[in-house]
């Protein structure tokens, strides 16, 4: 069996602001009705968490629980746990009309720190990222010039970025971009 590894091994760039992808992050594609009180005392009962508001991500220690659409949450948890719990959440779903995937391999995630870190992404996202309408907290599902992605603060100093590992380069290139000193302001061309 082959070593797992992130889809860049580690790639970092220092900008005016930094740019480093995470280590391995165990992630769950959960779907299923959230008015359903079965599904959300599921998720409860499995994640540690609620169903969070629309647009919304909870934390709790190493784990995360994040809304990515009407009928979707990503559950995010340290690698080693991602199987385990995914057989589990799938176990404990079968009564539903309801899906747990493991999606941890098919991901990549990036850390965007520093002080200009809502500039960085504000070039490269059609989203207000204002402090009055952007926070810890708030997760948005959008592009990132032409890819899909998402990300959310985790704290007021920096962002995490979620991709699909087949586009990570392309994406840790255009936040190392944006992150240069009169780095890009448009959008730049496809890879």
């Amino acid at each position: 069996m082959s070593d797992v590894m992130t889809a860049l091994g580690g790639a970092s760039f220092d900008g005016y602001c930094k740019i480093s992808e995470s280590e391995l992050c165990g992630m769950i594609t959960l779907r299923g009705e959230f008015a359903s009180a079965e599904f959300a005392d599921v998720i409860k009962a499995e994640t540690g968490m609620a169903i969070p508001d629309q647009r919304r991500i909870t934390h709790d220690g190493a784990r995360s629980l994040a809304w990515m659409s009407p009928d979707e949450l990503l559950f995010l948890l340290p690698y080693d746990d991602a199987a385990d719990a995914a057989a589990q959440l799938s176990d404990a779903l079968t009564k539903q009309h309801a899906m747990a995937i493991n999606v941890s391999d098919a991901r990549a995630l990036f850390r965007v720190e520093g002080a200009a870190c809502r500039e960085v992404l504000a070039k490269l996202a059609p989203v207000d990222l204002h402090p009055d309408a952007f926070g810890p907290g708030d997760i948005r599902r959008t592009r990132l010039a032409q890819v899909a992605g998402a990300f959310w603060m985790p704290d007021a100093h920096g962002f995490e970025v979620v991709c699909f590992r087949s586009v990570a380069r392309y994406v840790f290139d255009l936040l190392s971009e944006s992150a240069r000193q009169g780095g890009q302001t448009g959008y730049p061309a496809a890879v």
